[in-house]
């Protein structure tokens, strides 16, 4: 995902912007690997392979995203791995 998405981007749920964007894995302005975080209703969305994956808690995979979140708990903030919404660690 290219940086300079978050200057368009809301959250999907409360449509707060701006939102917050961590990187675990990043080439230059391209994000391969983080998460976007709503300050507003404290959830997190995905990048997974440079892909944002920001869907409504109900059509979200949880699997997909607790094993998102087990493999970047070491460069994501503890807010996003331990806290955030829909689910965490």
């Amino acid at each position: 995902m290219n940086k300079k998405m978050m200057e368009i981007l809301a959250c999907p749920i409360d449509k707060h912007f701006p939102l917050e964007i961590f990187e675990a894995n990043s080439k230059e302005e391209n994000v391969l690997e983080g998460a976007i975080y709503c300050t507003k209703c404290s959830r997190f969305y995905p990048i997974i392979e440079e892909i944002p994956i920001m869907l409504p808690d109900e059509l979200r995979d949880k699997n997909q995203d607790i094993a998102f979140l087990k493999r970047n708990q070491s460069t994501l903030p503890e807010k996003i791995t331990k806290q955030a919404l829909p689910w965490h660690l």
